[in-house]
């Protein structure tokens, strides 16, 4: 199925990739495809897609791409959510984990662009984070188009997740890859824990000190690490997992169970529900698909089932 509409928009983040190789690239396959070469729409600084995205819909784009990393695709989900147009998948990024879960070429930006042009349409859930809800968003509405909410396609976190994101340099990240986040990892182990208090779908799920919690739509990161195990893109649930290490011996257990998929044990507990509700004190930094964001004390989470239509290879959906 060719890209619907006239117009294949691709956003792109200019520090993340060569623009001359990549018109070429993608030129060639729309041509295989059959479809008009694509318009390349880059990310500033000041805005690293969500305009860019809004601009593409209210011009007719049939298909709108996603070229840099885990942040650009958040960018542009968050904003195609609810329209019906398609999100395509180009790698160009650390993670590329949306695409590493959904099984499309996160190594090859020909083969990436062959699916986006020529693939099928999936439709996927997204999860959403609310950053200190108010009265009015702690149950029910979420408004989403308030600038506390924010979309996320693969996972979210508070804590530690979020300290090694936060600390990450981006130029070691392009050179060394997820080994930036392992360094980044390393000095934040001894961090104090923090007090957490967590809801799921209404019943108390956790109670006391724990080091991050993590809620995600679907469970692969890299390296062949499956951090929630039952997590699918489209099964209308977030998972969680909520961490809780006193020591670097429970440290390296819990990386075992993650490697293993050895389910859970002290120092690691899984959950899920549709709604969740994250109360930590001290406040923690927080974090979606990567993009840190702020500390927060409260946080709410939600599952917002079969609202993204995502562009994936024929073999992938």
């Amino acid at each position: 199925m060719n890209a619907r509409g006239p117009q294949v928009v691709v956003v792109v983040n200019p520090t993340k990739v060569d623009l001359a190789e990549v018109r070429e690239v993608l030129q060639d396959a729309a041509t295989a495809a059959g479809v008009e070469a694509p318009t390349l729409v880059e990310t500033t600084e000041d805005d690293p897609g969500f305009g860019q995205t809004r601009e593409a819909v209210r011009d007719g784009a049939g298909l709108v791409c996603a070229l840099g990393g885990d942040g650009t695709v958040r960018a542009v989900a968050q904003e195609l959510v609810g329209t019906g147009v398609p999100l395509g998948l180009l790698p160009g990024g650390t993670g590329n984990l949306l695409a590493r879960n959904l099984g499309l070429p996160i190594d090859s930006l020909a083969a990436a662009a062959a699916a986006a042009f020529s693939g099928q349409d999936r439709t996927i859930d997204v999860g959403w984070l609310v950053v200190d809800p108010d009265e009015s968003q702690r149950a029910g509405d979420l408004r989403t188009g308030a600038g506390n909410v924010h979309c996320f396609t693969v996972m979210a976190g508070v804590g530690f997740d979020a300290q090694i994101m936060n600390d990450a340099p981006e130029g070691v990240k392009d050179k060394a890859g997820w080994a930036a986040y392992v360094a980044s990892g390393g000095t934040h182990l001894n961090d104090d824990p923090f007090t957490l208090d967590l809801v799921v779908d209404g019943r108390t799920a956790a109670t006391g000190q724990a080091r991050t919690v993590v809620v995600g739509n679907c469970g692969e990161l890299t390296g062949g690490m499956v951090l929630l195990p039952d997590a699918e893109v489209d099964d209308a649930w977030l998972d969680v997992a909520t961490v809780s290490p006193e020591s670097l011996t429970e440290w390296i257990g819990v990386a075992s169970r993650v490697l293993g998929d050895r389910g859970d044990g002290p120092s690691l507990q899984r959950d899920r529900g549709r709604d969740l509700t994250v109360r930590v004190d001290p406040p923690q930094l927080c974090e979606v698909d990567g993009d840190v964001l702020t500390e927060a004390g409260l946080l709410r989470f939600a599952v917002q089932p079969a609202c993204l239509v995502v562009r994936v290879g024929r073999d992938s959906a």
